[in-house]
Order: C-alpha cells, then structure tokens, then sequence
C-alpha cells in the first residue's frame, strides 16, 4: 500500500497541475431553500477569465458551427447547427440548465485528436440545446457519437432545477469514433463532488429514472483488456481511471474535504484513505449533515483544509504569515527524494468560478442565478448573474484585456491584482479584504429577496420587462464588486507599505494632525517563524553582550 502511494509521478499530477478544477454538488433536498446547487472552478495556469455569453438564436436550415478547442483555439471542424439555440450566460443557460466539469485524463491512448468536439465546446454547445438536465446528456452523448470526442477523460455535472447528475465520459482512442461514458442521478437528498478523479465506480445497471450508460460501456473495457468480471461488478472509474496516488491526494481529496465540512461521519471514516492507509474509495454522494445554503458553498470553494489533518496553514511552506496556498508544481525533489505539496478546493490559478443556483418553484429567468467571481474564490467577489442575462457586465467581457495584458477595467486582473498582495503576507492583510468581501457577499444575498419580488412582479405584466431589470441589476452588482475592489487594493498598498502597518479607525486610515508622516506599527515576523529562524542559524544572529 505504502509504495503505491510513494509512487507520485504519475497521469493524475499531470492533470492537476494543468486543467484542474473542481465540482461540488447540492440535491435539492439537501440546500437550504430547496434549489439545486452546483459550483465549479476553472483552475488553469495562464487561463484569462472572462464571462462567456451566447445569445438566443434562429439558424437556417443548413447552418453549420465551427467547432474550436476550447483551450487552445485550434479549429477541430464544423457540425450541423440546430434550427434553435438558447441564451447561454457563463455556463447556465435560460433555462437554468448548468454544467461544470473536471478533467481526469485517464487511459492516454483513450484520446482520439480527429474527434471534433472538445470537452469546452461540448459543454457550449450543448448549453445552446437542452432544456433539462436529461436532456443536455442526450445532445451530449449524441454529438461525440456523430462528431468524435476530442478530449481525455471528464466528469461533467449536469444539473436544472429539478435534478443533477455526474456523467463521466471517456474517448475510444484513434480509429474508434466516439466514446464511452455513464451519468448517475445524486438523490434529491445528497451531496457531491468530483475533482479530477473519475468517481463512478459501480453502478445500477436497469435504473434509467437514475442512471443511464453507453451500451458498450463494459464491452469496450473487456475488448481493451480493462476488466474481466461479471456485468455487476463494473467500475468505469477502476476500468478508466485507475486510482494512483495523485487520484487520491490531489483529487478525491477535495471531494473528502467538502464532505468532511458537511458530513463529519464520513470525514472521520475516509481520513484512512486520503492518508494512503486505506484502499476503501469514498462512495460518489452522502447524506449532509444539516441543509446547505448558497452561501455555505460559496465557503466551501474556499478551502485549503484548514482544521483538518491536511491544514496547510501550519507548516514551514506556509511562510512566516502562513498563507494557505503553494507555488506549483504540486510534486518537487530534495536531496533525489520527491515531495508533494497538497492540492485544496481554493487555489491560486483559478480563472474563474461560479456557484449556481436553480429554482423550480421561480420562472427561469428569476430562478437561475449564476453567482460568479473571477479569479480564485477565496480572493473574489460573488455577484448574482441573471440566467437570462444576454448584456455581460463591462469589466467582465473578453474584450477588457487578455491574458497578456492588465487591464484596470477587467474584474479578473483586478482581482488578480489585489490576490498577489495579500498572499505574500495573507496573515496580516486577509483580514481587511474578508471586511469588505463579507460586507458585499452579505449585501447582494441580503437584497436578493427584495430584487426578485420586483421582478416578479414585472414578469406578471412583461416577462421581457424583468429580464431587462435582472441584466441591469446584474451589471450593476459585478460593477459595484470591481470598484470596491480597487478602492481595496489602493487602501492595502497605503495600508501595508514597505512591510509596516499604518492604524486604521472607523474604516479609514489615520490622517497625521501635522505634517505627512504617518504612525505607524511595525509587526515584524510571528513568534514561531523567528523561532525557526534561530533553530536554524544558531548564534549569527545573536545580539553580542
């Protein structure tokens, strides 16, 4: 067991150091006001963050769309347009239909570069079609069936006010068109997640109300020698996605987390596995402890592990102001032996991330709340975007900067920007960017009972009335966010300057009576790190008597 988990250069880190994201999923008997809950953060080293939009629209017959890999831009080939496609804001669209992902690689010779249709555009594209949840794994399935699958493995969460799934799909390699794949319904009662890891194991195999799977799922394992059991005791993730040590630690890891936040019991009986002292893989969804609300997921993308076994705030990578995160790569050498650091929900590289929330018992146009940030979730503001939304908000469009080029008008390098300054000290500064992140998380959650009640009211007389008073308020809270941000990042350089303190009363700086020198506090280093600056230097620094 113990050399299996020494084994740490493995297909698993790969993905995480690159395309590696997160999904944590809320039925809608487990949130606390009954919405379908799901977030997703877009972790990608050099990734511009950006709101995407697509509007509505009526294609002749005979259109095509040119299909474009996601990550790379490269041109994969055209398909058949549909004769309508819906109003796609970020990745939810009119219809309060969501999907997220998270890359797991898998069987690298699974990959077959002729397909057409990358995981991205899939996720777009199928955005643009589907009404439902059951519906978006209909179109796509079907696309890669026609067109081929381009990517590696990926677990998708598909959700819409009602239900949300985990489908998981892999590609048959070069000459075999298409892939395999299978989507499990989470019971209305349960939590979930995935992290780069495939998650389905086994599973039912005559319940289409809760699962559904391509018809050579299991054939195809057995032709590529990937298992060779009875029917019943198939595991696509054991068969695809072979767990290794990253799998575990960086991956699953994640998920052991969020359900350590929300169910204790099974935080306290996986902890073995996630430790390397247990090979019993956590089951795909549990049971929450109590109901959970939006706001709760919001904190739960902003975990390191903090009060866990796996806490990264305490040991010397931390720093002298124990800043929860670590540079990349996730594994490194000293002395010819390999290290690893640990792999959080939170981290640094994220472009963009979102919490949607999907409500029946509102009309579409109300219910779908997309609540975006840019940047990593610990470090960004989550502001309320209106699924039927077809304005995006100015600062966060693709065209205010790129990822070469800082813009003070794009929400992504603002917070990019003001992140890069507090991490090198997070101790001392995280304390006044959470003040002003509570107090505008707290505000647009506060209003948001007061927001809906006008639009509904709107909606009675002209549907088309609330939408437009939904994108305005969307613009409006993004804009609000930015600018208090910046007005944060211009208080922290004053604040912090040249490594002292400057007081602060009432919110705002103290102003000398006289003159223009500012008081100021000088805090130095924590106890424990100058401490372990004498352990390790003896007595060259000591004070001669």
């Amino acid at each position: 067991m113990k050399k299996w988990f020494a084994a740490v250069v493995l297909l698993a880190v790969t993905a995480a150091q690159g395309w590696a994201c997160t999904n944590l999923i809320v039925g809608k008997k487990a949130s606390a006001d009954g919405s379908v809950l799901v977030s997703y953060s877009a972790d990608s080293y050099g990734m511009f963050g950006f709101l995407c939009h697509y509007p509505a629209a009526t294609h002749p017959d005979g259109a095509f769309r040119e299909i474009y890999d996601w990550e790379n831009g490269k041109y994969l080939g055209k398909i058949k347009e549909v004769k309508q496609t819906y109003n796609v804001i970020g990745n939810m669209n009119e219809f309060q239909v969501t999907i997220g992902e998270t890359t797991f690689g898998g069987r690298p010779e699974l990959v077959d570069d002729s397909g057409i249709l990358d995981y991205g555009s899939l996720i777009y594209v199928t955005l643009q079609r589907s009404r439902t949840a059951k519906e978006a794994i209909k179109v796509m399935t079907e696309l890669v069936k026609e067109y081929g699958y381009h990517s590696g493995g990926e677990s998708f969460t598909i959700a819409d006010p009602n239900e949300a799934w985990i489908l998981e799909m892999v590609g048959k390699g070069p000459g075999s068109k298409g892939a395999v794949w299978v989507a499990v319904r989470v019971p209305d009662d349960c939590i979930a997640a995935h992290a780069n890891q495939s998650r389905i194991r086994q599973f039912p195999l005559n319940d289409k109300n809760n699962c559904v799977y391509a018809p050579d799922v299991i054939s195809f394992a057995r032709e590529k020698g990937y298992f060779d059991g009875a029917n019943k005791d198939f595991s696509f993730a054991d068969a695809y996605n072979p767990l290794d040590f990253g799998g575990v630690r960086f991956c699953d890891a994640r998920v052991w987390s969020y359900f350590n936040q929300f169910s204790k019991a099974t935080g306290e009986a996986y902890l073995p596995y996630i430790q390397g002292e247990s090979q019993e893989a956590m089951p795909l969804y549990v049971k929450p402890d109590r109901k959970i609300s939006v706001r709760d997921l919001q904190q739960a993308m902003r975990d390191h592990y903090e009060g866990t076994p796996l806490d990264i705030t305490k040991d010397a990578g931390a720093g002298p102001f124990h800043t929860p995160y670590r540079l990349s790569p996730l594994t490194f050498k000293v002395d010819g032996e390999e290290y690893f650091n640990e792999r959080p929900i939170s981290t640094q590289q994220s472009a963009f991330v979102f919490v949607s929330q999907m409500r029946a018992n509102l009309p579409d146009a109300i219910g779908g709340v997309l609540w975006f940030g840019l940047d990593d979730a610990n470090m960004t503001v989550f502001t309320p975007v209106y699924c039927n939304t077809d304005v995006v908000p100015a600062s966060y469009s693709e065209h205010e900067g790129d990822c070469v080029t800082f813009s003070w008008n794009s929400a992504f390098w603002i917070y990019n920007w003001v992140a890069d300054m507090i991490r090198p000290r997070y101790d001392l500064m995280i304390g006044d960017m959470r003040t002003v992140q509570n107090s505008l998380e707290d505000m647009f959650a506060g209003a948001q009972a007061g927001i809906e009640s006008e639009a509904m009211k709107l909606y009675a007389e002209n549907p088309q009335q609330a939408k437009a008073f939904l994108t305005n308020y969307t613009q409006m809270t993004a804009q609000t966010a930015v600018d208090s941000w910046k007005r944060l990042g211009e208080f922290l350089i004053v604040r912090y300057n040249d490594g002292a303190v400057k007081p602060v009363q009432n919110g705002r700086l103290v102003r000398p009576e006289t003159g223009s020198n500012a008081a100021v506090s000088r805090p130095g280093y924590p106890e424990d790190f100058l401490k372990q600056v004498v352990k390790e230097t003896g007595v060259r620094y000591k004070v001669a008597k």
